[in-house]
This record gives structure tokens, sequence and C-alpha cells, in this order.
């Protein structure tokens, strides 16, 4: 059954029609509105272009053989005056000639006198539901936009400045790039930065966490698979390497990856082809590929828990992402844009942060990095009804004497209890987001699971 928005008709386009016929400007003048459409109509081409200077247009609906500017000259000059119109050919003369000229131009249809009415009703309806896609898509857009940020890196300490001048080298080429670094660094972030700076900011960026993806479904999700290849396929599923054809993907948590997949992921940096799963055919894909992870990959590589050859072929240029204790120059400077970014206000107050805690922020070890740093400015947004924000606005755990030295005190604790107290303080920094601890934490979410289940099974058996 269709929902009402599936049956939605299109909202009527502004359409420039030009035609030396006068039959046919009639009939344009009767018609196109009776379709819903918004119609000015032009007798020559000159007349077109010089309306085309003064008003938008959503379509251009134009004959070729005209006295004076031909359609092609109009086409021409409209792709100049208003670049994203949609232009419709509407001739007598179909040639080989024009084909190429519209082809040229980008014209969305070719149409031969005499066409039926219905034809141009159908292909108008096409162009308008296109239309609405695209404004969706760009609001879309502009949304994603204000909620996420520009992935703008902060920081004027040497190390942070080295990572700017890496991403801006190696932005406009096509190289794998490898972002190491701590847990909540800001790894994906960097990512975000150099797909913006890349010649493929318009196209695709999708992110994979490898340590979050079920180990029976990493295969399907990543390369994509075939209705019926398996139970449970009950139609055909695009991987996300072809969701993000043309643009960048991110394998986060590359070190997480089993060791099989590691395989089939060289196969596919090396040769550029994908097969999905239950299919035999394989094609290509153009997909910029950035890695991201915590972990020591060579001191792996030498365990023989990650390929050695896999390991060289994402390394192509590696971006070390210092630590926030690295660089804490940057802090006051990383809290106030953190806050502006939470708050959303336009104008940046006076004073956001009074100078204590400032001290007490470059202070803190920072264990959970810019992340941990995120929580706590939230957390004082919350409880600050005033500005400037005060030490007592900030999370407990930074007030504490020692905060900075170490995180869990361990006397007379078991590494057991010690590991358990890390996980339950991570859940709680993350308000009980387990894939978000897990990262933080350096273990996948199944291990972290699996953690958890002991942990509770053996409270039951003392209880």
């Amino acid at each position: 059954m269709e929902t009402a928005n599936e049956n939605k008709l299109p909202e009527g386009l502004s359409i420039l029609f030009a035609d030396d016929e006068e039959s046919l400007q009639e009939l344009m003048r009767l018609e196109l509105p009776r379709m819903g459409h918004r119609v000015t109509v032009c007798a020559d081409g000159m007349t077109a272009v010089n309306v085309l200077a003064e008003q938008s247009f959503d379509c251009l609906l134009v004959d070729l053989d005209m006295p004076g500017l031909s359609g092609i000259d109009v086409i021409e000059q409209a792709r100049d005056i208003c670049p994203d119109i949609d232009v419709v050919i509407l001739t007598g003369k179909s040639s080989l000639e024009s084909a190429i000229a519209a082809v040229r131009f980008g014209v969305f249809e070719y149409l031969t006198k005499p066409s039926k009415l219905s034809d141009l009703k159908a292909l108008l309806t096409k162009i308008a539901i296109k239309r609405r896609l695209e404004k969706k898509y760009h609001a879309l857009k502009r949304q994603l936009s204000r909620v996420e940020g520009d992935p703008e890196l902060i920081g004027d300490e040497p190390r942070m400045l080295q990572v700017k001048q890496l991403v801006k080298r190696v932005a406009p080429t096509n190289s794998t790039v490898l972002v190491r670094g701590e847990t909540g660094t800001g790894k994906e972030l960097v990512a975000r930065a150099i797909h913006q700076q890349s010649l493929r900011a318009e196209m695709p960026f999708v992110v994979v966490n490898c340590g979050a993806l079920p180990e029976n479904l990493i295969e399907s999700e990543l390369f994509g698979h075939r209705k019926g290849a398996f139970t449970g396929a009950d139609e055909n599923h695009r991987g996300l390497f072809e969701v993000a054809g043309g643009g960048s993907l991110l394998l986060d948590e590359i070190g997480e990856l089993p060791r099989a997949m590691q395989a089939q992921l060289l196969r596919v940096l090396e040769s550029g082809e994908i097969r999905r799963v239950g299919d035999n055919q394989v094609f290509q894909v153009d997909v910029r590929i950035i890695c991201a992870t915590h972990r020591d990959l060579v001191a792996m590589a030498e365990a023989g828990d990650f390929r050695e050859d896999l390991m060289f072929r994402i390394n192509t240029f590696e971006i070390p992402l210092p630590a926030l204790r690295e660089h804490v120059e940057d802090i006051p400077h990383i809290a106030e844009h953190l806050y502006m970014r939470l708050s959303q206000d336009a104008t940046p107050p006076a004073r956001i942060f009074s100078d204590e805690t400032l001290e007490l922020l470059q202070a803190h070890h920072w264990p959970g990095n810019v992340r941990e740093l995120v929580n706590a400015v939230e957390y004082a947004m919350i409880l600050c009804d005033q500005l400037p924000i005060q030490p007592e606005h900030m999370p407990k755990r930074l007030l504490e004497p020692g905060h900075n030295l170490h995180p869990y005190p361990s006397a007379g604790k078991t590494l057991k209890q010690l590991e358990m107290e890390a996980i339950h303080a991570a859940l709680v920094r993350h308000d009980k987001n387990k894939p978000a601890a897990a990262e933080e934490l350096g273990i996948s979410l199944k291990t972290l699971y699996n953690k958890l289940n002991n942990d509770a099974g053996e409270d039951r058996k003392a209880s």
C-alpha cells in the first residue's frame, strides 16, 4: 500500500519555452499550466537569453532551429547564466550533430517533434522529482554540516601544526592514509579534513568501525551481497565500498579487522575490484581509503596478528596524532571551540572559562583525550548558569587530588578488578554507549560484551 508521501506530486516547475512556431507557443501557454507548471514563452533565441538574464528558471524547453540565435546558442549562454537549469531540446530535425551538442551541454532529454503531450508531461515530472531530491540532498547536507561542524583541526602547538601540514599535503592525492593515535585524539576528524580538502569533497564520506562489525557479517557489510547468498539475505545489498563510490572510505580501528578479512581487503586495495558475497562477477570501485588505529600495527605484524603486506599497503602516508596531554598549550583553544560547537552560539562570549578552570584543564592527564574533554565541557555547560565556567562546574574526577597522576587507584585490587573498574568508568563517561566505551578502551565491542557477561556471571555465582 502506498503512503501519502509516495503519492505526493512534485512541485511544479518554472519553465522557459523558446520556439518560433506560433501554434506551439499557444499550445504551451495553455497546456503547461494545466500540468501544474509556470511558463514563460519566447518566440526567438535572443529574447530567451534576455529573459534568462532577468529571471531564474528550473527548466529550459528549447527548439534547435530558430531565427537569430539557434537553440544550441541559447543553451550555451543559459549554462553560463544559470548553470543548474535543466534543458530539454524539442526539435523537428534530429541529427547526429545536434545530439552530440546536446550531450556536450548536459541536456536532460532530447525530444523529436511531433511529441505527445503525455510524453512531455512524464518528462517534466521526472525533472521535478529530480530537482526535489536535489533540494532534499542539499538541505540534509547543510543540516549534517551544522550538526557535525566543519572538520577544523584546532591547535598551534608544533605537533598539531605538523598534522595540519600533513593533511594539506596528502589531501589532493589519492594515496591511502593511515591516521594513528590514541583513542579519542580525533582520528575521524583528521580523516574528514582529508576528505573535505580533497577533489572528492562533494562525494560521500563513509565511516566503518571495523571492531564494531559482527565477524560473520563483515564481508557483506564491506562488499555487499546478492539476494539468497546466505540465510537472511532477502534482497541485494550494496556494500560500503559501493556506497562510498567516488568518495572516501574510513576504515576505523583497522587493527580489529579479522585476519581472514585482511587478505580480502588487501586484494581490493591492490586491484580496485570487489565481489559481492554470492556473486561471481567482479567490478571496479573508485574509493579513496583512509585507515585509522590506536594500535601498534608493526608490533601486531611481528606477533602475527596483522598481515605485514597489508600494513605496508595501508601505510602509504602516515599521520601520527599527538595525545592531548602532549600539547596542553592547545587545551584552552580546543575547549573554547568545543563550547561554541555545543552551544551553537553565533557570537563567542567574551570569556568562557575562568583562569582557574583553564589551569585545571591543562593539569589533567586526559586518558580519554579530546573525547573526554568534550564530555567535560558538556558536563560543565549543564551545571553553569552564567559564564565564565568555574572549576566547581567541571566533573568531580578533575577536582580530586592527584587526578592527573592516575585515574584508577590500584592499592589492594586485583588486575581483574582494575580492568572492570576501567570498563565501568568508560561506560559512565560515554553514558553507557558500549561501542564508544570499547573504542576508548582499545578493545573490540565483542570483547567488551564478553568481559561484562563474565563479570555478571561471577556476580550471580557470588550471590
